[in-house]
């Protein structure tokens, strides 16, 4: 999937996020950029923009390496740990800014059906829909190739304590990760409910794939009326009442690092 991102417009990729890393900010040269594709991007031909995001070197090696299971000590495994957690919990910020976008999207829409037409304000939030959408994707990803070197890491805990604190810890930041994942799924779901396409977000035409992006359209079935429109009420209350369980559960994440650390320390 990496490799195909050569077919896009990298240079385009580049100057829409001003060539600068949209995961840790660090703003480099070309050389060292790289478009990395986020999301159920198309199986086949070229990956559309709008699933591209400008990633630097060390944070495409995060994304692209493969999990390594090489020895490492107590305190750069309880670093890992730290850092996923931090990350982690800067992503359900993300998630939410991201729910908060998708969630005004039917109002915007309204407002400018009233004004005869896509505004300026209407253009806007669409592109800080694509925007906070890619942003959401890429760490998601970057926990989830986090956890992936944690899995790897495993049997370094060697005192069963700890080992048992570091499944335990997994465990959660995995249960947590599906629940993000969740309240991205029903934002994008705003987007099809309102016959655009929850990726690009281009209007959508008859088929079971958008005509621009080539992603699968998403299915509303679960949120639709008996008139079938969606229900849109329903479903921000649920985006509203996941969002509030994947904080609830990151409290949990929190207390199970500081009990990791503790097992390390005494290990």
């Amino acid at each position: 999937m990496t490799a195909r991102d050569w077919h896009a417009d990298r240079e385009a990729v580049f100057d829409r996020d001003a060539r600068t890393c949209r995961h840790c900010g660090t703003a480099d040269d070309t050389e060292a950029l790289r478009a990395y594709p986020v999301g159920d991007v198309a199986l086949e031909g070229e990956v559309h923009e709008s699933a591209l995001v400008t990633v630097c070197a060390d944070c495409f090696g995060t994304l692209s390496d493969s999990p390594s299971a090489t020895p490492t000590g107590a305190e750069e495994l309880f670093h890992h740990v730290r850092e996923t957690t931090r990350i982690q919990g800067e992503t359900i910020s993300t998630v939410a800014s991201f729910a908060s976008v998708a969630t005004a999207l039917p109002g915007d829409l309204e407002s400018a059906l009233d004004d005869e037409g896509e505004d300026a304000a209407l253009e806007e939030s669409i592109a800080q829909y694509r925007r906070h959408r890619r942003d959401v994707l890429l760490a998601i990803a970057v926990v989830d190739a986090r956890l992936e070197r944690l899995a790897a890491l495993e049997g370094d805990a060697d005192e069963p304590a700890a080992a048992d604190a570091l499944e335990a810890f997994s465990e959660t930041a995995t249960d947590l990760q599906s629940a993000l994942r969740e309240v991205v799924t029903l934002s994008e779901t705003v987007a099809t409910g309102l016959d655009r396409c929850h990726g690009c977000f281009d209007a959508l035409e008859s088929g079971p794939t958008c005509d621009t992006c080539g992603l699968a359209v998403r299915e509303t079935a679960d949120w639709e009326d008996d008139d079938g429109t969606l229900a849109f009420d329903r479903l921000f209350a649920t985006i509203n009442d996941r969002l509030q369980e994947a904080s609830a559960t990151t409290e949990t994440l929190t207390d199970r690092t500081t009990t990791l650390a503790e097992r390390l320390t005494a290990a």
